[in-house]
């Protein structure tokens, strides 16, 4: 089961990550959670939801497993005078592919947007709903060309595209509504366009699992959200 709980960072930035958490929390916590309370959520809720999407990161829910006859890398440890080295090495053949969908980078954001289309439509704003699905694709199309497969990996995105792209949405769709659309469209923009769009090809990554909202697009998906609001 360790296999569907990694790290979504490296090592070595995790340790700097813990070392600088009294400050990482007033100032990082606190931005995010500014950005959560701009989409209407009550302070208690955007707490949850800062500290869902970074524990939930590292968690993945294998929903489905397919074959692939793709090359896949693998690591194991050698053990030398105590001291155990990682060994990648290429396995042939016929493979089993696990499909995971990442809870802070999917499902989190997911609920956060459907929870906004829930309250505009109570409203009855149904301008709103379509402008922010029009954001959606417009954000989907610049997702899926922006996207790569990357071996071993899964589906990668550069990191500042999807906010740039969802705050540009914004003001030009947003009206009094920019944070909302902001977010949606940078959050679903990159689960769809970057890891749905793309699944055809998740064959020919030669992963032993495949993490939608997690692995490349994981930042993309968090800071599109956090920073594009913050940037309207």
């Amino acid at each position: 089961m360790k296999k569907f709980f990694f790290l979504p960072v490296s090592l070595p930035f995790l340790i700097l990550l813990l070392l600088l958490i009294p400050i990482l929390f007033l100032l990082f916590a606190g931005t995010i959670t500014l950005a959560f309370q701009k989409l209407g959520l009550p302070l208690p809720v955007a707490y949850t939801l800062f500290w869902a999407s970074l524990i939930g990161s590292f968690i993945n829910i294998p929903i489905a497993e397919t074959k692939t006859y793709a090359p896949i890398l693998k690591v194991k440890e050698v053990s030398f005078f105590g001291i155990r080295y990682p060994v990648p090495y290429i396995d042939w053949g016929e493979q089993k592919m696990v499909i995971a969908i990442n809870v802070g980078g999917a499902l989190v954001p997911l609920s956060i947007v459907t929870y906004e289309l829930l309250r505009f439509a109570i409203a009855g704003n149904m301008e709103l709903i379509i402008r922010i699905i029009v954001a959606i694709l417009i954000a989907t199309i610049f997702s899926n060309f922006f996207s790569k497969p990357v071996k071993g990996l899964g589906i990668a995105i550069p990191t500042f595209i999807p906010p740039l792209i969802a705050a540009s949405l914004a003001f030009l769709l947003g009206g009094p509504n920019k944070p909302a659309i902001a977010y949606a469209s940078g959050t679903m923009g990159v689960l769809i366009g970057a890891d749905l769009l793309n699944w055809n090809r998740i064959k020919e990554l030669g992963a032993p699992m495949v993490s939608i909202g997690g692995a490349g697009t994981f930042d993309g998906i968090f800071l599109a959200g956090i920073i594009a609001v913050l940037l309207v």
